[in-house]
């Protein structure tokens, strides 16, 4: 959240090129692979460099699109996630196995420098937002900010949401493979996130055509909690967990795409965007200890209960703040 409102001050376009700069760079000290404590100090700064991307790169996107193509751009930065897991396995550990991880930690130094200066040949006229100057003027606390922001339905519908679906993502990607037969698990736990970003990809965006971003995250967690009911029923497990993550992907893509949606300045966004990442680091913190705990004390009947409280939250956070938008 601190970070969208100084983004909104400095500007989108300088922050993302700064942002991949630094990463790159950091990336080449740790190429040396320098002590265990050095390798933690560079981790922390590397770690600004995302977040500065992060939360400046979807505002840029909204800023730099059309109404039009506004929700369709958010959802493919919306599979970011997925998709640099993907390249991790695939390109990523080869390069390790090859290269060893010098080689990977170089790959990728070349790789963010190489963005920053094919995008810095586009970002070069972007404009500072248009609030810059309100917001440089701006002296409101940073906690009052985050107070702000977080009882706007506008600016915290968004991140609410993401909060109770990245409680689930990455535990579920931990705890649903040992119930699968170990014949087909590699397969299935494998497609599994390619389905969600399929769906984020193609079904989201047309849907968006014809039905809110809103909407579609409220069915999004209808249709998941449903498919964990019908778990208790007895039907093959491969297929719905499939359908689950399928369902996820309309929670994933429409989330982004709330985002420009609900909020019509730049900062408004900056600071969506940051909640968005707030609750997003707070979700895979918590999500994963606590259903792992209910796993290790009640079995899986409970933690797949408890999956489906979470998605039921999650649909009862978006109903009663679009009420309050209302």
């Amino acid at each position: 959240m601190t970070a969208g409102v100084l983004i909104a001050r400095i500007g989108l376009g300088r922050i993302v090129i700064t942002a991949l700069l630094l990463g790159g760079f950091v990336s080449f000290w740790q190429a040396t692979l320098p002590g265990f404590a050095i390798m933690l100090v560079s981790r922390v700064i590397e770690g600004v460099s995302h977040l500065m991307i992060v939360v400046a790169a979807p505002t840029l996107i909204e800023q730099i699109t059309s109404g039009r193509f506004r929700g369709i751009g958010m959802t493919m930065w919306s599979t970011f996630f997925g998709v640099s897991f993907a390249l991790m396995a695939w390109i990523g550990l080869p390069v390790v196995e090859n290269r060893g991880l010098d080689g990977l930690l170089v790959a990728h130094r070349a790789y963010m420098l190489s963005v920053a200066l094919f995008l810095g040949t586009f970002l070069a006229n972007v404009r500072r937002p248009e609030t810059a100057a309100a917001v440089q003027r701006d002296k409101t606390p940073m906690i009052q900010k985050h107070i702000d922001a977080y009882r706007s339905p506008y600016v915290a519908a968004p991140a609410i949401g993401w909060l109770f679906y990245t409680m689930t993502f990455v535990a579920l990607l931990a705890v649903l493979p040992e119930l699968l037969p170990s014949s087909s698990r590699t397969l299935i736990v494998g497609f599994m996130p390619v389905v969600s970003i399929a769906v984020s990809l193609i079904i989201v965006s047309a849907l968006l055509a014809k039905a809110t971003a809103v909407t579609i995250v409220i069915v999004g967690f209808l249709v998941s909690g449903s498919v964990v009911m019908l778990v208790f029923v007895g039907l093959p497990l491969p297929h719905l967990f499939i359908g689950l993550f399928a369902a996820l992907g309309l929670v994933q893509g429409a989330s982004f795409a709330a985002v420009p949606e609900l909020n019509a300045t730049d900062e408004s966004r900056a600071l969506a965007n940051g909640a968005m990442a707030q609750m997003g680091n707070l979700g895979n913190l918590i999500g994963t200890p606590i259903l792992l705990s209910i796993l290790g004390y009640a079995g899986h009947g409970p933690m797949l209960l408890t999956v489906l409280l979470l998605y039921l939250f999650g649909m009862i956070a978006h109903v009663l703040m679009a009420r309050a938008r209302a």
